[in-house]
């Protein structure tokens, strides 16, 4: 192996880390020095509402109108820096509720003594959003314009060793501590005044909150020591950067209820050290107490309550002192200061139990709402899914065309309310949501469709077990070496899944899924049918030369005057079969032709007038009719429905071959796929022929 192609990890390590940026995080320096970075940059005193609302807004949003109604993107949950994978679909208008309650914690309007709520159905991207956040304000405390900064008492002589304990020289403050609240309360306007003076930011300083009952004890045996001189105090803080993690337990909290036997209050507001009691001499001394449960260690960051209904009553009292005060009673302590964003998730039947439940109406008076529900937008719930089943991740075999799209378009409408309207079927209504438009269908239909449907997107199926059934057929192609996985197989997934699923008890719900799952592949027969239509009809120079036929026939028509026949020269009436053959396939009755054709020329003449050439392409519905037309001319030279016998002439599959090939180019299938779909079509052409015999 040459030098050159030898991997080096130093190498490595030297182009992708950065010493400085390391040198930056643990930054350090007296109380003084951290004034002077507080005059310089204001922000790093920012409570954690305000923080977690920066860090979403400054990576970016992105306005836009959704049926007549203004919606905001923010680039945040689209987990850019994660490559997407967290990426969250569909939920613009839940994300807006959501950090519009940020936005009024971090301007303290009151829903900073709230407890966040998000409520949904399983599998609605709540805990996605939850890790999102999390891992979103550890990245930002590491950067400039999300840092914050804590603090530790120093003792350098061991001269204080009966305040801070036998051995020990750095204390740490155990909850993370902003370092303004060392500042006693008599000083703090003045304090404040003085640094917000040249302030020309919007974000002003202001102290709030006490010290932990360890930092306090330590700060009033020092400042007893040194008879009152505070300076001398704050020469024992050393002030540091601080760096959110999860993992380490810094600024960001998890809680999971336990089994009810094993629940213990002390896991959220942190317990006795009882190794260290026999050091202090007292169980009631700050030092001999362990603050790190989870509100403890949270503070700075966020805490994320896993089904935070299923918690026992214990812990939903912490819970409302935290929202309401902003302090947690460790036991045998005084409240305790937190600063952190409360954020607990939970499922509809926990929710609908807490509204039953009239012992807990302080708990509901003190939490926001937020509904998380199902995705009802086909193109967000494709999105999902092509996330993880995509060319790139799938080894050996490949996802024919129209596969993840038919299994969203399920998912989609199980969760869909039956329209109230007679004439609109669910699919259409997808389609309306979907932004597709349908005749006599307004942007005000829609939102009265939207407005009338009060639980669409809390019910239907959740796209885990979409996930799930797709695994499944992915599996199973890879063991049957078949290599291409098609949208009747996950379809049949989908299908037998049903009988076993665990959340879905009612049979008649059961049957209504099913009759989704035809009426999905009928979609999808329809589908492929216009995609065989198109690729046979493609021939580019037959699509020109009928389009000439029809305009020369059609301009004659319009100026009444007769068209040259060009093979015996004469002058002939307007073919009106031919005009008709094409206006047909795209529905242009008798009563409308006139119109229509009126329509084409005025768009040549318009074209003409600007010196452009007319291309029937720019046309969506001449386009259209005109492959249909060609289809129809060509289907029976190329004899599709012979795929279905055993006997194909040669010429006959050189025409199929140059077929599968514009499946292939122009469409996306692969081999395989593609032969699957020319066989499927060719049968259902077949079926026909054999309707029109009888």
């Amino acid at each position: 192996m040459s030098t050159d192609s030898k991997f080096s990890i130093n190498d490595l390590i030297k182009s992708h880390y950065k010493s400085g940026q390391y040198r930056d995080l643990t930054w350090s320096g007296s109380f003084d020095d951290y004034l002077a970075v507080i005059k310089e940059n204001p922000k790093v005193t920012r409570n954690a509402f305000q923080r977690m609302y920066d860090m979403i807004i400054e990576a970016g949003v992105k306005d836009y109108v959704d049926v007549k109604k203004q919606i905001t993107h923010y680039r945040f949950f689209d987990d850019e820096g994660n490559g997407g994978r967290d990426a969250v679909f569909g939920l613009d208008i839940a994300l807006m509720k959501l950090v519009n309650v940020l936005r009024s914690a971090a301007l303290g309007y009151g829903t900073e003594k709230r407890v966040i709520l998000l409520h949904g159905p399983v599998g609605s991207s709540k805990s996605t959003i939850c890790r999102l956040l999390k891992r979103g304000i550890e990245n930002y405390s590491k950067r400039d314009e999300g840092a914050l900064y804590t603090f530790e008492w120093v003792d350098e002589s061991g001269q204080h060793e009966d305040i801070f304990g036998k051995g020990v020289r750095v204390f740490a403050s155990p909850m993370h501590e902003e370092p303004l609240l060392l500042v006693p309360e008599e000083l703090r306007p003045k304090i404040c005044e003085e640094l917000n003076r040249g302030n020309r930011s919007e974000f002003k300083i202001k102290i709030e909150g006490e010290l932990c009952p360890p930092s306090r004890y330590i700060f009033r045996q020092l400042l007893e020591k040194y008879k009152g001189d505070l300076t001398r105090v704050l020469d024992h803080v050393r002030v540091r950067r601080l760096v959110l993690n999860e993992a380490d337990r810094i600024g960001v909290g998890t809680f999971q209820p336990k089994d009810e036997k094993n629940q213990d209050s002390t896991e959220l507001t942190g317990d006795l050290n009882y190794r260290k009691i026999a050091e202090y001499g007292s169980d009631s001394d700050p030092r001999a107490f362990n603050f790190d449960g989870e509100f403890n260690i949270a503070t700075r960051g966020m805490i994320e309550f896993v089904e935070v209904l299923k918690l026992d009553v214990a812990f939903l009292y912490d819970l409302l002192g935290a929202s309401q005060e902003h302090r947690v009673k460790p036991k045998k302590f005084a409240q305790t200061f937190i600063d952190e964003v409360i954020i607990g998730h939970t499922n509809e039947p926990e929710y609908r139990k807490l509204q039953d439940n009239e012992f807990m109406e302080a708990l509901r008076d003190r939490t926001v709402k937020i509904d998380i529900p199902y995705i009802t937008k086909w193109k967000d719930e494709i999105n999902i899914y092509k996330k993880d089943f995509n060319s790139q991740k799938l080894r050996g075999v490949s996802i024919a065309p129209h596969t993840v799209e038919m299994a969203a378009m399920w998912a989609v409408l199980t969760r869909l309310e039956k329209p109230k309207k007679a004439n609109l079927t669910r699919i259409q209504k997808l389609k309306l949501y979907d932004g597709k438009s349908l005749p006599s269908y307004t942007e005000d239909n829609i939102k009265e469709l939207r407005k009338e449907a009060k639980r669409e997107g809390l019910d239907g199926i959740s796209p885990r077990y979409v996930q799930d059934k797709l695994s499944n057929a992915v599996v199973r192609a890879q063991q049957s070496n078949r290599g291409s996985v098609n949208p009747f197989m996950i379809i049949n997934e989908l299908d037998g899944g049903l009988r076993h699923h665990s959340l879905i008890s009612s049979e008649e719900i059961k049957q209504d899924y099913r009759e989704l799952l035809s009426v999905i592949k009928q979609e999808y027969e329809e589908i492929i049918k216009a995609e065989v239509q198109r690729a046979i009809s493609a021939d580019e120079g037959a699509l020109g030369r009928l389009c000439g036929n029809y305009i020369d026939n059609l301009k004659a028509y319009t100026q009444k005057q007769k068209v040259k026949n060009q093979f015996t020269g004469q002058d002939e009436e307007p073919d009106e079969r031919l005009m008709r053959s094409i206006e047909e396939k795209i529905e242009i009755n008798e009563s409308r032709k006139d119109d229509f054709r009126r329509e084409i020329m005025n768009y040549i003449g318009a074209l003409s007038l600007d010196g452009k050439k007319f291309d029937y392409k720019t046309n969506e519905r001449l386009h259209k009719a005109l492959e249909l037309k060609l289809f129809e001319d060509q289907k029976d030279s190329i004899k599709l429905t012979s795929l279905v016998s055993s006997v194909i002439d040669k010429d006959t599959q050189e025409k199929i071959d140059i077929v599968k090939t514009r499946l292939i180019k122009e469409f996306g299938y692969d081999e395989i796929s593609a032969t699957d779909v020319l066989h499927y079509v060719a049968s259902i052409f077949a079926r026909g022929d054999v309707k029109e015999k009888k």
